[in-house]
C-alpha cells in the first residue's frame, strides 16, 4: 500500500528518501531556495516539485493527504544560533500548523533540532501540540539518535507524530538498531576508490561515528566539516575537517597523513545514495 506525503521544506533530499523508502509517494515537495529544488528534481524529475515559502502555498490541492511532513528551518531553536523560537522570522510551526487545519491529513510529521525540546522551549512546544489537540490530533515526541538506527553520525533529532486518535493507538516508535557501523566501515570503499594503499589501515582507526555534519554554512563561508570541535573529533577519526576533497586520496598520498572527505563520503555518512547527485 502506499501513501501520499506534502513535504514542507524539503531541503535537499534526505527526509524525502526516508519516507520515499517507507513507502510514501510525494503529493509534492515544496522547498524555498532554488538550488535545493534544482537537486531534487535531478534525482527525483516524476516529483511535484514546489518553489516556494510555505506561507503562500495554495492547500486546495492537497486536501486530505495521508502525511503533512515538515522539517521547518532550525536556527530559531538550534544551539548553534541565538534561540529566538517564535521572535525569529524564519519559524515555520504557524505556517505548517495553518496548513494541518486546512489540508487535514491523517498523520503529521514534524522534525527539528533537540534544541527544540529544551526547557526554554517548554511553553512554545506545548503551545504546538495544544493547537495539534485543538485540530483532533495526538502528539508525541521524542529525541531520535540517529547512529541508533545504522547511521554512522551522531545527529540526534526532536521528532514529533501526530494522528487522529482511531489510528494513534497503531503507532509505534522504531526501534533501534542492535547493529552500529562506523565511519571506517562506511567510507572504506570509496577512499580506496582511486587506489590509496592506506585505505583499509585508515578505516581500522575511524572506528567510531562523526559529529554532527554542519558544514557549507552560506554564512560562514566555504565547505568544512564544523566548529573547532568538530574538527578535533574528525581528527580523532584520522579526517583532516578543515575542507572537502574533490577526489578520493590517490596512490601517492601519504599512508599516515590524514585525507578529507569528498562530497560523496560527506553524503553516505549521512545514509544519502551514492547515485544522488548534489546542485548548486
Amino acid at each position: 500500500m502506499s501513501f501520499s506525503v506534502l513535504e514542507l521544506c524539503a531541503g535537499g533530499g534526505g527526509q524525502a528518501l526516508g519516507l520515499e523508502m517507507a513507502g510514501f509517494h510525494h503529493a509534492a515537495a515544496v522547498e524555498f531556495e532554488p538550488q535545493y529544488c534544482t537537486t531534487l528534481r535531478r534525482n527525483r524529475p516524476q516529483w511535484n516539485v514546489i518553489q516556494q515559502d510555505i506561507r503562500h502555498l495554495r492547500h486546495e490541492a492537497f486536501t486530505g493527504v495521508d502525511l503533512l511532513a515538515a522539517g521547518v528551518p532550525c536556527p530559531p531553536f538550534s544551539i548553534a544560533s541565538k534561540q529566538l523560537g517564535a521572535d525569529d522570522d524564519r519559524d515555520m510551526f504557524p505556517a505548517a500548523l495553518d496548513l494541518v487545519q486546512q489540508i487535514k491529513p491523517r498523520a503529521v510529521l514534524f522534525e527539528n533540532v533537540p534544541g527544540f525540546a529544551s526547557a526554554k522551549f517548554e511553553v512554545y512546544r506545548s503551545n504546538i501540540l495544544a493547537s495539534l489537540l485543538k485540530l483532533g490530533y495526538k502528539a508525541d515526541w521524542r529525541i531520535l539518535q540517529a547512529a541508533n538506527f545504522g547511521v554512522p553520525q551522531l545527529r540526534p533529532r526532536f521528532v514529533l507524530v501526530a494522528l487522529a486518535p482511531k489510528d494513534h493507538e497503531y503507532f509505534r516508535w522504531p526501534v533501534e538498531s542492535e547493529l552500529h557501523t562506523t565511519v571506517g566501515t562506511t567510507l572504506v570503499e570509496l577512499m580506496a576508490a582511486n587506489g590509496w594503499p592506506g585505505a583499509e589501515q585508515w578505516a581500522l582507526g575511524a572506528a567510531g561515528i562523526a559529529p554532527t555534519v554542519v558544514g557549507g554554512s552560506k554564512k560562514h563561508g566555504g565547505p568544512d566539516l564544523g566548529p573547532t570541535r568538530a574538527r578535533l573529533q574528525w581528527r580523532q577519526l584520522g579526517v583532516d575537517g578543515l575542507g572537502i576533497a574533490d577526489t578520493a586520496p590517490e596512490p601517492s598520498f601519504p599512508v599516515l597523513k590524514m585525507p578529507r572527505l569528498t562530497l560523496r563520503m560527506v553524503a553516505r555518512i549521512q545514509s544519502f545514495p551514492d547515485e544522488w547527485e548534489f546542485t548548486g
